[in-house]
Protein backbone atom coordinates (compact mmCIF):
# COMPACT_ATOMS: atom_id res chain seq x y z
CA UNK A 1 0.00 0.00 0.00
CA UNK A 2 1.31 3.58 -0.94
CA UNK A 3 2.89 5.14 2.04
CA UNK A 4 0.72 8.38 2.01
CA UNK A 5 -2.75 6.73 2.29
CA UNK A 6 -1.16 4.76 5.47
CA UNK A 7 -0.46 7.99 6.86
CA UNK A 8 -3.59 9.38 5.84
CA UNK A 9 -5.30 6.41 7.69
CA UNK A 10 -3.19 6.80 11.11
CA UNK A 11 -3.89 10.47 11.27
CA UNK A 12 -7.84 9.55 10.97
CA UNK A 13 -7.68 7.10 13.36
CA UNK A 14 -5.89 8.82 16.13
CA UNK A 15 -8.29 11.51 15.79
CA UNK A 16 -11.23 9.33 17.16
CA UNK A 17 -8.79 9.26 20.03
CA UNK A 18 -8.96 5.07 20.10
CA UNK A 19 -5.62 5.15 20.87
CA UNK A 20 -5.26 7.95 23.71
CA UNK A 21 -7.53 5.28 26.01
CA UNK A 22 -5.24 3.97 28.75
CA UNK A 23 -6.87 0.87 28.73
CA UNK A 24 -6.53 0.39 25.08
CA UNK A 25 -2.69 0.97 25.57
CA UNK A 26 -2.46 -1.45 27.68
CA UNK A 27 -4.10 -3.91 25.55
CA UNK A 28 -1.46 -3.22 22.66
CA UNK A 29 1.77 -3.52 24.60
CA UNK A 30 0.40 -6.91 26.00
CA UNK A 31 -0.28 -7.74 22.37
CA UNK A 32 3.14 -6.69 21.68
CA UNK A 33 4.28 -8.33 24.14
CA UNK A 34 2.93 -11.99 23.51
CA UNK A 35 3.77 -11.99 19.89
CA UNK A 36 7.24 -11.30 20.45
CA UNK A 37 7.26 -14.30 23.12
CA UNK A 38 5.83 -16.69 20.23
CA UNK A 39 8.31 -15.60 17.81
CA UNK A 40 11.46 -15.82 20.04
CA UNK A 41 13.12 -18.49 17.61
CA UNK A 42 12.49 -16.70 14.91
CA UNK A 43 13.64 -13.80 15.94
CA UNK A 44 16.94 -14.68 17.38
CA UNK A 45 17.81 -16.91 14.24
CA UNK A 46 17.19 -13.51 11.92
CA UNK A 47 19.94 -12.21 14.39
CA UNK A 48 22.06 -14.62 14.02
CA UNK A 49 21.98 -14.89 10.18
CA UNK A 50 22.49 -10.33 10.17
CA UNK A 51 24.85 -10.39 12.66
CA UNK A 52 26.00 -14.03 13.50
CA UNK A 53 24.66 -12.86 17.09
CA UNK A 54 24.40 -16.33 19.92
CA UNK A 55 21.10 -16.45 21.14
CA UNK A 56 22.53 -15.80 24.46
CA UNK A 57 23.80 -12.56 23.19
CA UNK A 58 20.51 -11.32 21.06
CA UNK A 59 18.36 -11.92 23.63
CA UNK A 60 20.79 -10.11 26.48
CA UNK A 61 21.10 -7.25 24.17
CA UNK A 62 17.46 -7.31 22.15
CA UNK A 63 14.77 -8.85 23.26
CA UNK A 64 15.07 -8.91 26.93
CA UNK A 65 15.77 -5.03 26.39
CA UNK A 66 12.65 -4.65 24.61
CA UNK A 67 11.00 -6.86 27.40
CA UNK A 68 11.94 -4.57 30.58
CA UNK A 69 10.42 -1.45 28.50
CA UNK A 70 7.39 -3.08 27.90
CA UNK A 71 7.17 -4.27 31.30
CA UNK A 72 7.63 -1.00 32.94
CA UNK A 73 5.36 0.35 30.75
CA UNK A 74 2.64 -1.97 31.65
CA UNK A 75 2.83 -1.21 35.19
CA UNK A 76 3.22 2.49 34.75
CA UNK A 77 1.51 4.13 32.11
CA UNK A 78 -1.62 4.72 33.76
CA UNK A 79 0.67 6.79 36.29
CA UNK A 80 2.24 8.74 33.88
CA UNK A 81 -1.02 9.11 31.60
CA UNK A 82 -2.75 11.04 34.59
CA UNK A 83 -2.62 14.90 34.08
CA UNK A 84 -0.08 16.11 37.00
CA UNK A 85 -0.85 18.65 39.91
CA UNK A 86 2.23 21.40 39.63
CA UNK A 87 2.61 24.67 41.99
CA UNK A 88 0.84 27.60 41.18
CA UNK A 89 1.94 30.89 40.91
CA UNK A 90 0.93 34.24 42.56
CA UNK A 91 -0.35 35.17 38.87
CA UNK A 92 -2.31 31.82 38.96
CA UNK A 93 -4.32 32.64 42.53
CA UNK A 94 -6.16 30.65 43.58
CA UNK A 95 -6.38 28.96 40.37
CA UNK A 96 -4.73 25.13 40.17
CA UNK A 97 -2.23 24.25 37.50
CA UNK A 98 -1.71 20.96 35.74
CA UNK A 99 0.21 19.52 33.14
CA UNK A 100 -1.22 16.87 30.99
CA UNK A 101 0.46 14.23 28.59
CA UNK A 102 -1.13 13.83 25.08
CA UNK A 103 0.10 11.74 22.14
CA UNK A 104 1.73 13.70 19.28
CA UNK A 105 -0.15 11.62 17.14
CA UNK A 106 1.56 9.59 13.60
CA UNK A 107 5.61 8.51 15.06
CA UNK A 108 7.73 7.83 12.37
CA UNK A 109 10.09 5.43 14.00
CA UNK A 110 13.60 4.61 11.88
CA UNK A 111 15.88 1.55 13.19
CA UNK A 112 19.31 0.65 12.46
CA UNK A 113 21.49 -2.18 11.50
CA UNK A 114 23.23 -3.09 14.56
CA UNK A 115 20.53 -3.75 16.86
CA UNK A 116 17.49 -3.96 14.52
CA UNK A 117 15.32 -5.74 17.21
CA UNK A 118 15.78 -4.10 20.53
CA UNK A 119 15.95 -0.32 18.47
CA UNK A 120 12.68 -0.69 16.53
CA UNK A 121 10.83 -2.11 19.48
CA UNK A 122 12.34 0.08 22.36
CA UNK A 123 10.75 3.25 20.34
CA UNK A 124 7.57 1.41 19.88
CA UNK A 125 6.87 0.96 23.01
CA UNK A 126 7.33 4.12 23.85
CA UNK A 127 5.06 5.13 21.29
CA UNK A 128 2.52 2.62 22.15
CA UNK A 129 2.44 3.87 25.99
CA UNK A 130 2.14 7.41 24.79
CA UNK A 131 -0.84 6.49 23.34
CA UNK A 132 0.38 7.42 19.27
CA UNK A 133 0.06 5.56 15.89
CA UNK A 134 3.33 4.60 14.53
CA UNK A 135 5.45 3.47 11.36
CA UNK A 136 8.36 1.94 11.52
CA UNK A 137 10.99 1.52 8.91
CA UNK A 138 14.03 -0.87 9.34
CA UNK A 139 17.31 -0.93 8.07
CA UNK A 140 17.88 -3.36 4.55
CA UNK A 141 21.36 -4.24 5.72
CA UNK A 142 19.96 -6.40 8.45
CA UNK A 143 17.27 -8.06 6.23
CA UNK A 144 16.28 -11.28 7.50
CA UNK A 145 15.66 -9.01 10.94
CA UNK A 146 13.79 -6.53 8.86
CA UNK A 147 11.54 -9.29 7.28
CA UNK A 148 10.37 -10.72 11.06
CA UNK A 149 9.46 -7.53 12.74
CA UNK A 150 7.67 -6.38 9.18
CA UNK A 151 5.74 -9.70 9.29
CA UNK A 152 5.24 -9.43 13.01
CA UNK A 153 4.00 -5.86 12.80
CA UNK A 154 2.26 -5.58 10.02
CA UNK A 155 0.28 -9.65 11.05
CA UNK A 156 -0.40 -8.54 14.36
CA UNK A 157 -1.61 -4.64 14.04
CA UNK A 158 -3.79 -2.85 11.95
CA UNK A 159 -2.27 -0.55 9.71
CA UNK A 160 -4.33 2.54 10.50
CA UNK A 161 -2.38 1.88 14.08
CA UNK A 162 0.69 0.50 13.29
CA UNK A 163 2.84 -0.42 9.89
CA UNK A 164 5.98 -1.29 8.95
CA UNK A 165 7.10 -0.24 5.83
CA UNK A 166 9.53 -2.47 2.95
CA UNK A 167 13.17 -1.88 4.54
CA UNK A 168 14.32 -1.20 0.53
CA UNK A 169 11.29 1.47 0.33
CA UNK A 170 13.04 5.23 -0.65
CA UNK A 171 14.08 7.07 1.72
CA UNK A 172 12.49 10.05 -0.26
CA UNK A 173 9.07 8.47 -0.24
CA UNK A 174 9.18 7.11 3.76
CA UNK A 175 10.81 11.32 5.08
CA UNK A 176 8.17 13.45 3.11
CA UNK A 177 5.30 12.38 4.69
CA UNK A 178 3.68 14.59 7.50
CA UNK A 179 4.24 12.79 10.60
CA UNK A 180 4.31 13.83 14.33
CA UNK A 181 6.74 13.49 15.46
CA UNK A 182 9.98 11.27 13.60
CA UNK A 183 12.25 9.13 16.24
CA UNK A 184 15.91 8.16 14.07
CA UNK A 185 18.73 6.23 15.29
CA UNK A 186 21.82 6.15 12.79
CA UNK A 187 24.69 8.01 11.79
CA UNK A 188 24.95 11.63 12.73
CA UNK A 189 25.61 12.27 8.23
CA UNK A 190 22.01 10.85 8.17
CA UNK A 191 20.83 12.56 11.39
CA UNK A 192 21.20 15.56 9.65
CA UNK A 193 19.56 14.91 6.67
CA UNK A 194 16.29 13.86 8.92
CA UNK A 195 16.17 17.11 11.06
CA UNK A 196 16.80 19.13 7.65
CA UNK A 197 13.59 17.58 6.20
CA UNK A 198 11.71 17.37 9.18
CA UNK A 199 12.18 21.34 9.57
CA UNK A 200 9.86 22.08 6.21
CA UNK A 201 6.62 20.90 8.28
CA UNK A 202 8.20 21.77 11.50
CA UNK A 203 8.17 17.91 12.64
CA UNK A 204 9.63 17.31 16.13
CA UNK A 205 12.60 15.02 15.46
CA UNK A 206 14.66 12.75 18.19
CA UNK A 207 17.79 11.75 17.11
CA UNK A 208 19.83 8.72 18.62
CA UNK A 209 23.48 9.11 16.86
CA UNK A 210 26.81 7.79 18.06
CA UNK A 211 30.31 9.35 18.19
CA UNK A 212 34.22 8.85 19.61
CA UNK A 213 33.34 7.56 23.02
CA UNK A 214 35.99 7.36 25.44
CA UNK A 215 37.23 5.12 28.18
CA UNK A 216 39.58 6.60 30.48
CA UNK A 217 41.65 4.81 33.06
CA UNK A 218 43.34 6.63 35.93
CA UNK A 219 46.17 4.64 38.32
CA UNK A 220 44.42 3.89 40.74
CA UNK A 221 41.77 1.71 39.02
CA UNK A 222 41.16 -1.77 39.41
CA UNK A 223 43.14 -3.29 36.39
CA UNK A 224 42.04 -7.07 35.91
CA UNK A 225 38.60 -6.21 36.33
CA UNK A 226 38.55 -2.93 34.75
CA UNK A 227 39.85 -5.77 31.46
CA UNK A 228 37.40 -7.70 31.96
CA UNK A 229 34.29 -5.44 31.61
CA UNK A 230 36.11 -3.41 29.03
CA UNK A 231 36.48 -6.59 26.92
CA UNK A 232 32.81 -7.66 27.96
CA UNK A 233 31.67 -4.13 26.69
CA UNK A 234 33.61 -3.58 24.00
CA UNK A 235 32.91 -6.85 21.91
CA UNK A 236 29.05 -6.77 22.42
CA UNK A 237 28.08 -7.27 18.37
CA UNK A 238 31.71 -6.90 17.53
CA UNK A 239 32.08 -3.05 18.71
CA UNK A 240 28.74 -2.31 16.45
CA UNK A 241 27.67 -0.19 19.35
CA UNK A 242 27.04 3.13 19.34
CA UNK A 243 27.50 3.53 23.19
CA UNK A 244 30.75 0.93 22.51
CA UNK A 245 34.48 1.75 23.89
CA UNK A 246 35.70 3.96 20.71
CA UNK A 247 39.21 4.43 22.43
CA UNK A 248 40.79 3.89 25.72
CA UNK A 249 42.96 6.71 27.51
CA UNK A 250 44.95 4.94 30.33
CA UNK A 251 47.44 6.34 32.83
CA UNK A 252 51.47 5.56 31.84
CA UNK A 253 51.56 3.85 34.91
CA UNK A 254 49.04 1.03 34.33
CA UNK A 255 48.74 1.11 30.80
CA UNK A 256 51.45 -2.18 30.19
CA UNK A 257 49.39 -4.04 33.02
CA UNK A 258 46.15 -3.24 30.93
CA UNK A 259 47.28 -4.24 28.06
CA UNK A 260 48.22 -7.46 29.30
CA UNK A 261 44.88 -8.24 31.03
CA UNK A 262 42.91 -7.16 27.80
CA UNK A 263 44.81 -9.63 25.96
CA UNK A 264 44.52 -12.49 28.37
CA UNK A 265 40.27 -11.35 28.52
CA UNK A 266 40.46 -11.89 24.83
CA UNK A 267 41.67 -15.23 24.38
CA UNK A 268 39.22 -16.30 27.29
CA UNK A 269 36.30 -14.98 26.04
CA UNK A 270 36.67 -15.06 22.02
CA UNK A 271 39.31 -17.58 21.43
CA UNK A 272 39.88 -17.89 17.35
CA UNK A 273 37.42 -15.48 17.23
CA UNK A 274 37.62 -15.58 13.35
CA UNK A 275 36.39 -18.83 13.16
CA UNK A 276 34.11 -18.27 16.86
CA UNK A 277 30.45 -19.21 15.82
CA UNK A 278 29.25 -17.14 19.11
CA UNK A 279 31.36 -13.94 18.48
CA UNK A 280 29.59 -11.81 15.74
CA UNK A 281 30.36 -10.59 12.49
CA UNK A 282 30.52 -7.53 10.40
CA UNK A 283 27.58 -6.54 8.89
CA UNK A 284 28.54 -6.21 5.20
CA UNK A 285 31.37 -5.97 2.58
CA UNK A 286 31.70 -2.25 3.00
CA UNK A 287 31.97 -1.93 6.73
CA UNK A 288 34.31 -5.23 6.78
CA UNK A 289 36.86 -3.56 4.53
CA UNK A 290 36.53 -0.06 6.12
CA UNK A 291 38.00 -1.60 9.23
CA UNK A 292 40.52 -3.41 7.51
CA UNK A 293 41.72 -0.63 5.82
CA UNK A 294 41.60 0.99 9.49
CA UNK A 295 44.19 -1.73 10.78
CA UNK A 296 46.57 -1.11 7.90
CA UNK A 297 46.71 2.31 9.09
CA UNK A 298 48.73 1.19 12.09
CA UNK A 299 52.26 -0.06 12.27
CA UNK A 300 51.92 -1.52 15.75
CA UNK A 301 48.65 -3.84 16.25
CA UNK A 302 48.04 -6.60 18.93
CA UNK A 303 45.97 -9.40 16.65
CA UNK A 304 43.89 -7.74 13.46
CA UNK A 305 43.32 -11.48 11.61
CA UNK A 306 40.35 -11.66 9.77
CA UNK A 307 38.15 -14.33 7.93
CA UNK A 308 36.73 -12.76 4.53
CA UNK A 309 34.10 -15.38 4.00
CA UNK A 310 32.31 -14.88 7.61
CA UNK A 311 33.27 -10.83 7.73
CA UNK A 312 34.69 -11.56 11.51
CA UNK A 313 37.77 -9.53 12.30
CA UNK A 314 39.49 -10.53 15.70
CA UNK A 315 40.20 -8.36 18.98
CA UNK A 316 42.61 -5.49 17.73
CA UNK A 317 44.58 -3.32 20.07
CA UNK A 318 46.27 -0.37 18.84
CA UNK A 319 48.99 -0.42 21.63
CA UNK A 320 50.48 3.09 20.55
CA UNK A 321 47.97 5.78 19.41
CA UNK A 322 47.59 9.25 19.79
CA UNK A 323 44.63 11.94 19.38
CA UNK A 324 46.19 12.47 15.80
CA UNK A 325 46.21 9.04 14.19
CA UNK A 326 43.80 8.43 11.56
CA UNK A 327 42.03 5.71 13.76
CA UNK A 328 40.79 8.62 15.27
CA UNK A 329 39.41 10.77 12.92
CA UNK A 330 35.52 9.01 13.11
CA UNK A 331 33.47 6.56 14.73
CA UNK A 332 35.04 3.24 14.44
CA UNK A 333 32.35 0.78 15.42
CA UNK A 334 34.25 -2.47 15.37
CA UNK A 335 36.04 -4.31 17.33
CA UNK A 336 39.31 -2.35 17.17
CA UNK A 337 40.75 -0.56 20.00
CA UNK A 338 43.35 2.35 20.15
CA UNK A 339 44.93 2.94 23.53
CA UNK A 340 45.80 6.54 24.31
CA UNK A 341 48.64 6.88 27.17
CA UNK A 342 48.68 9.99 29.57
CA UNK A 343 50.32 11.58 32.62
CA UNK A 344 47.94 15.01 33.53
CA UNK A 345 43.90 14.33 32.97
CA UNK A 346 43.48 17.92 32.95
CA UNK A 347 45.51 17.85 29.11
CA UNK A 348 43.29 14.51 28.64
CA UNK A 349 40.08 16.40 29.26
CA UNK A 350 40.65 19.46 27.33
CA UNK A 351 41.41 17.80 24.18
CA UNK A 352 38.26 16.09 24.51
CA UNK A 353 36.17 18.60 25.23
CA UNK A 354 37.74 19.67 21.16
CA UNK A 355 36.09 16.21 20.14
CA UNK A 356 32.31 16.53 19.15
CA UNK A 357 30.35 15.50 22.13
CA UNK A 358 30.38 11.39 21.99
CA UNK A 359 26.86 9.21 23.00
CA UNK A 360 29.04 7.75 26.47
CA UNK A 361 32.45 7.97 28.35
CA UNK A 362 33.59 5.47 30.91
CA UNK A 363 35.37 6.56 33.92
CA UNK A 364 37.40 3.50 35.53
CA UNK A 365 38.64 4.81 39.01
CA UNK A 366 38.92 4.20 42.58
CA UNK A 367 38.87 7.52 43.71
CA UNK A 368 35.19 9.17 43.71
CA UNK A 369 36.69 12.72 43.24
CA UNK A 370 38.97 11.57 39.76
CA UNK A 371 35.48 10.47 38.19
CA UNK A 372 33.18 13.07 39.84
CA UNK A 373 35.78 15.51 38.10
CA UNK A 374 35.72 13.82 34.91
CA UNK A 375 31.58 13.53 34.89
CA UNK A 376 30.97 17.44 35.32
CA UNK A 377 34.45 18.61 33.10
CA UNK A 378 32.92 16.49 29.84
CA UNK A 379 30.27 16.56 28.39
CA UNK A 380 28.09 13.02 26.98
CA UNK A 381 25.12 11.42 26.45
CA UNK A 382 25.50 9.12 29.25
CA UNK A 383 27.58 6.30 30.83
CA UNK A 384 29.29 4.47 33.82
CA UNK A 385 32.39 4.17 36.55
CA UNK A 386 33.77 1.23 36.68
CA UNK A 387 31.96 -0.49 34.14
CA UNK A 388 30.83 0.15 30.62
CA UNK A 389 26.98 -0.13 28.72
CA UNK A 390 24.88 -1.09 31.88
CA UNK A 391 23.61 2.59 31.78
CA UNK A 392 21.08 0.95 29.22
CA UNK A 393 20.40 -1.84 31.58
CA UNK A 394 17.78 0.77 33.90
CA UNK A 395 14.61 2.48 32.21
CA UNK A 396 14.95 4.88 34.98
CA UNK A 397 18.20 6.00 33.73
CA UNK A 398 17.77 8.37 30.31
CA UNK A 399 19.10 6.86 26.99
CA UNK A 400 20.41 9.82 24.50
CA UNK A 401 22.77 11.58 23.22
CA UNK A 402 24.27 15.37 23.17
CA UNK A 403 25.47 17.80 20.45
CA UNK A 404 26.50 15.93 17.53
CA UNK A 405 25.92 12.52 19.68
CA UNK A 406 22.09 13.27 19.28
CA UNK A 407 19.04 15.10 21.01
CA UNK A 408 16.29 13.87 22.75
CA UNK A 409 16.27 10.46 25.80
CA UNK A 410 14.60 7.77 26.00
CA UNK A 411 13.70 4.68 27.95
CA UNK A 412 10.90 3.59 30.81
CA UNK A 413 9.34 7.20 31.53
CA UNK A 414 11.53 9.29 30.00
CA UNK A 415 10.55 7.49 26.42
CA UNK A 416 6.90 8.05 27.23
CA UNK A 417 8.06 11.62 27.92
CA UNK A 418 9.31 12.21 24.76
CA UNK A 419 6.81 11.00 22.59
CA UNK A 420 4.06 13.04 24.81
CA UNK A 421 3.54 16.75 24.11
CA UNK A 422 3.21 18.40 27.57
CA UNK A 423 -0.06 20.66 27.79
CA UNK A 424 -0.10 22.61 30.76
CA UNK A 425 -3.76 23.69 31.68
CA UNK A 426 -4.69 26.50 34.66
CA UNK A 427 -8.24 25.89 35.93
CA UNK A 428 -9.35 28.94 37.54
CA UNK A 429 -11.97 29.48 40.43
CA UNK A 430 -15.73 31.55 39.27
CA UNK A 431 -16.48 32.34 43.08
CA UNK A 432 -14.21 35.58 42.79
CA UNK A 433 -12.39 38.07 40.71
CA UNK A 434 -9.22 39.92 40.88
CA UNK A 435 -10.37 43.33 39.26
CA UNK A 436 -6.66 44.99 39.17
CA UNK A 437 -5.64 42.52 36.30
CA UNK A 438 -7.64 44.32 33.89
CA UNK A 439 -7.27 47.44 31.89
CA UNK A 440 -6.76 49.98 32.46
CA UNK A 441 -2.99 50.05 33.87
CA UNK A 442 -3.19 53.34 35.78
CA UNK A 443 -0.39 54.30 38.28
CA UNK A 444 -2.14 53.10 41.36
CA UNK A 445 -2.29 49.59 39.90
CA UNK A 446 1.37 49.99 38.61
CA UNK A 447 2.27 50.42 42.29
CA UNK A 448 0.40 47.22 43.26
CA UNK A 449 2.42 45.56 41.51
CA UNK A 450 5.39 46.31 42.47
CA UNK A 451 4.54 45.61 45.98
CA UNK A 452 3.20 42.32 44.92
CA UNK A 453 6.78 41.71 43.33
CA UNK A 454 8.47 43.56 46.48
CA UNK A 455 6.81 40.68 48.78
CA UNK A 456 7.99 38.04 46.53
CA UNK A 457 11.49 38.73 46.25
CA UNK A 458 12.13 40.79 49.69
CA UNK A 459 10.34 38.63 51.92
CA UNK A 460 11.10 35.30 50.62
CA UNK A 461 7.80 35.01 49.02
CA UNK A 462 5.53 35.08 51.99
CA UNK A 463 2.19 34.37 50.36
CA UNK A 464 0.61 35.26 53.34
CA UNK A 465 1.48 39.00 53.28
CA UNK A 466 1.09 39.15 49.73
CA UNK A 467 -2.55 37.84 50.26
CA UNK A 468 -3.43 40.34 52.60
CA UNK A 469 -1.88 42.82 50.52
CA UNK A 470 -4.38 41.75 47.91
CA UNK A 471 -7.43 41.63 49.68
CA UNK A 472 -6.80 45.18 51.09
CA UNK A 473 -7.34 46.81 47.72
CA UNK A 474 -10.04 44.07 46.72
CA UNK A 475 -12.47 46.55 47.33
CA UNK A 476 -10.69 49.66 46.13
CA UNK A 477 -10.55 48.38 42.41
CA UNK A 478 -13.59 46.37 42.30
Amino acid sequence: MELKSVVEKQKEFFNTDATKSVGYRISMLRKLENVIKENEKQILSALNSDLSKSDAEGYLTEIGIVYGEIREALKNVKKWSKPRRVRGSLGTFPAKSYVYSEPYGVVLIISPWNYPFNLSFSPLVAAIAAGNCAVIKCSKESKNTSKIIRDIINKTFEEEYIYCVDSELDYDEILHQRYDFIFFTGSARVGKIIMRVASENLIPVSLELGGKSPCIIDETADIKLSAKRIVWGKLLNAGQTCVSIDYIVVHKNVKEELIKYLQKEIGLRYPDAVNNKSYPKIINTHHYERLLNLIKTESKVIGGKSNDRERKIEPTIFPDVDFNHEIMKGEIFGPLLPIIEYDDIDKVINIIKEIEKPLACYIFSQRKENAENIINSLSYGGGCVNDTIMQLANSHVPFGGVGNSGMGSYHGKHGFDLLSHKKGIVKNKTIFDLPFRYAPFDLKKLNVFKRIMWYIYMNKCCYIKIIIFIIKFFIDFK
